[in-house]
């Protein structure tokens, strides 16, 4: 099992997914995405294909061409590249994660499926155990957005016992209100070494008292374009 040279920390850029005026994606644009990101922002770690980036809204095509752009352009420029494979399907989001491997991803994330969703804790762990083990060798981390998932199983439930399931789980993307939940996340996993990536830009203040070891957003990291 391969693990990151560097914890998954400090700030990493929800990236947004450049579109031209017909409704293709703009690739050009991407590789000076990278160098603002990093030469005027100071940002080396990036969420690729998550709500910022619309991922779910493109096509599994789409999915795999943005993530491999990124990666090539972002070699020997960014530290990590996390790429957000979920989807509704299964199938669709072992096929995501495999190709994040292949391409040379430093990590993947998914969100609960929110169509037919999980009620239970272990309906969800078997979802994410899934397609975790379609890339053994790269960091899993747990998306959690119940806003837009519907799916309302607390991320402190989730935590509980879940690298018993899933070894290769590093942490959590936590893009809820829910300030008490986060905390309790924290405070019952200090041991663990996980990563803890708040996503709600407007409580970052409070999360980074509570223990976040880092934030994922999108504010302020656009004017590139």
């Amino acid at each position: 099992m391969a693990f990151p040279k560097k914890k998954l920390q400090g700030l990493v850029a929800a990236t947004i997914t450049p579109m031209t005026e017909n409704g293709e994606i703009n690739f050009s644009v991407i590789g000076q995405y990278v160098d603002y990101l990093v030469k005027e922002q100071g940002v080396k770690n990036i969420f690729v294909n998550g709500t910022t980036g619309e991922g779910l809204s493109l096509s599994i095509s789409e999915r795999r061409q943005v993530a491999e752009e990124w990666v090539t352009k972002g070699k020997d420029k960014l530290d990590q590249v996390v790429i957000h494979v979920g989807a509704l399907s299964l199938k669709e989001s072992q096929e995501l994660a495999q190709h994040a491997a292949e391409i040379g991803a430093d990590g993947i994330a998914v969100i609960a499926p929110f169509f037919l969703k999980p009620w239970t804790k272990d309906i969800l762990i078997n979802f994410l155990k899934e397609v975790a083990a379609a890339a053994p060798a790269l960091p899993f981390y747990y998306y959690h957005i119940p806003a837009l998932t519907g799916v309302k199983i607390r991320a402190e439930e989730l935590l509980d016992g879940i690298q018993d399931k899933i070894p290769t789980f590093q942490g959590l993307k936590f893009s809820d209100t829910d300030l008490l939940d986060f905390g309790q996340c924290v405070d019952q996993n200090r041991q663990q070494q996980f990563a803890f990536l708040f996503g709600v830009d407007e409580q970052l203040l409070s999360a980074l008292v509570m223990g976040a070891t880092g934030a994922v957003g999108s504010r302020d990291r656009t004017t590139a374009l």
